[in-house]
């Protein structure tokens, strides 16, 4: 079993438990050291290191292989899995697999923080027709 941090659309229980097949539990957690961007022409974020910054989002607790996959697949080529240590608003520090966008597409990122109001506000449903068949994602 693995955690996953999430800091753009799958921070929505509703969008994670289609992606992964089902619901986990969560918790709020921050990731020191990294930032949160728009990507340019898109609804969600892209995530990459950046000293001093910080990026608040959901942590999923106790995700199967399975889970992993589906992620793996949804997230695509765009992203690559990596571990980190985020922190818990209990003082805690837990490992946990986040998805950071790869150095070759940093092109793609937009200046400052994605708009996560916005996206509660009307990114979400775009995302949702634009991606309709995420609750299909098999393993790979």
């Amino acid at each position: 079993m693995a955690h996953a941090f999430t800091y753009g659309s799958l921070m929505w229980a509703d969008i994670m438990g289609r992606v992964c097949g089902r619901a986990f539990s969560a918790l709020p957690a921050s990731l020191a050291d990294h930032a949160r961007h728009p990507v340019q022409g898109q609804d969600y974020p892209g995530m990459r290191p950046q000293a001093g910054a910080s990026v608040q989002g959901r942590l999923y607790l106790d995700l199967d292989e399975a889970a992993l996959a589906r992620l793996d697949a949804f997230e695509g080529e765009e992203y690559q899995r990596s571990e980190v240590r985020v922190q818990l608003p209990d003082g805690r520090s837990l490992l946990a697999w986040t998805y950071l966008y790869k150095p070759e597409f940093s092109a793609r990122l937009g200046a400052g923080d994605w708009d996560e109001a916005g996206f509660a506000r009307e990114g979400k449903a775009r995302f949702e027709a634009r991606y309709v068949g995420f609750d299909q994602l098999g393993e790979r």
